[in-house]
């Protein structure tokens, strides 16, 4: 089986290209412009990681370029194709949303029409619990209202949603959308708060926590994330009239999952379900880390969310998923690798 990623060097992407790549039964091509949002060093590291891998290879390139985008997936017909890749940051599109139509917007109708003309069988693509705005109560469920979108971000993500659904319906494209919770682990991004507030405690800097600390956040760690995405990748959801071809192919990948209902709705929810306000996680990284934190507490940040919480029962009942990881034991491995990336 052939599988693009795009993303590649990103935080999930690297762990979903590793999953993949390690069945042995998967070609993987990774595409990733490694941008400059954060450190693109962290990003050359994680692809420095996958190197050994045989099947897997990586080529640079900017998935938003519609021709050259185009024209490598015409070249590599890829089987199944996994887009990770966008910019990313709550917080940073709302100073900066020319780079979120850039990627978010331009760069998801890139590869739409990719795979339009050189169709896979399956195509899936990471939404965000940040589509879900200011409207939706906890448990978030995929069939909540998501019309108001709290940040510029969440608004591209609910937008990927929309125009993934038009080229389903009028192309008989097979494409799913993940709704990711707050994802943390090994390798995660620089701006993102696992990083944040251990780099803080560290340096014995003050941390700000928004909303005085009482977020609440439904941290899923990248381990069960990534296998959501595989599962869900390898065994696409029957289209009425079409004939389910991935069961072999799962098989083949070591995958056993249940079997979904067809015409099953194509937006799933991936999260823990077990939100943790944002000052128990503070202390858990104090007492991981060995030392105490200097927290500020200020109000709300504007385009946050106060709450994350997945409701997990249609990516359950369709494909068996259950995270299996949990904070204690993630958090534990997350500063195993901190300590040891950053030296601290």
């Amino acid at each position: 089986m052939k599988v693009l990623v795009t993303g590649a060097a990103g935080f999930i992407g690297s762990h979903v290209v590793r999953r993949l790549a390690e069945t042995k039964r998967c070609e993987v091509l990774g595409v990733d412009n490694l941008g400059d949002y954060y450190d693109p060093a962290l990003k050359r590291a994680r692809i420095a990681t996958l190197e050994s891998l045989e099947e897997f290879r990586f080529l640079q390139a900017d998935f938003a370029d519609a021709e050259k985008f185009s024209g490598l997936v015409d070249f590599f017909r890829p089987d199944y194709v996994v887009h990770l890749g966008a910019q990313p940051g709550v917080r940073y599109s709302m100073e900066n949303p020319a780079a979120y139509t850039r990627s978010n917007l331009d760069g998801f109708a890139s590869v739409l029409e990719a795979c339009r003309r050189t169709p896979p069988k399956h195509l899936v693509y990471a939404s965000s619990s940040s589509v879900y705005g200011a409207s939706a109560k906890p448990p978030y469920r995929e069939d909540d209202n998501t019309d108001q979108p709290i940040s510029y971000y969440g608004a591209t993500k609910k937008a990927n949603e929309l125009m993934a659904h038009s080229y389903g319906l009028n192309h008989g494209l097979n494409v799913t959308g993940l709704r990711f919770f707050t994802v943390y682990g090994p390798w995660g991004r620089p701006d993102m708060a696992p990083t944040i507030f251990a780099r803080a405690i560290c340096e014995g800097r003050p941390l700000k926590l928004f909303n005085h600390g009482k977020n609440l956040r439904d941290f899923t760690y990248v381990d069960d994330i990534v296998e959501g995405v595989v599962k869900i990748l390898l065994y696409p959801l029957a289209s009425p009239g079409r004939p389910n071809d991935a069961t072999a192919a799962t098989r083949a990948a070591g995958l056993v999952p249940a079997t979904p209902a067809v015409g099953a709705p194509r937006i799933f929810n991936l999260g823990h379900n077990r939100p943790v306000e944002t000052l128990l996680f503070v202390k858990m990284l104090e007492q991981l880390l060995g030392r105490p934190a200097v927290t500020e507490l200020v109000p709300p940040q504007p385009g946050d969310m106060f709450e994350t919480c997945a409701d997990l029962t249609r990516v359950h009942q369709s494909f068996s998923f259950a995270p299996k990881v949990p904070l204690e034991e993630g958090l534990k491995r997350f500063v195993e690798w901190f300590r040891s990336y950053y030296k601290m």
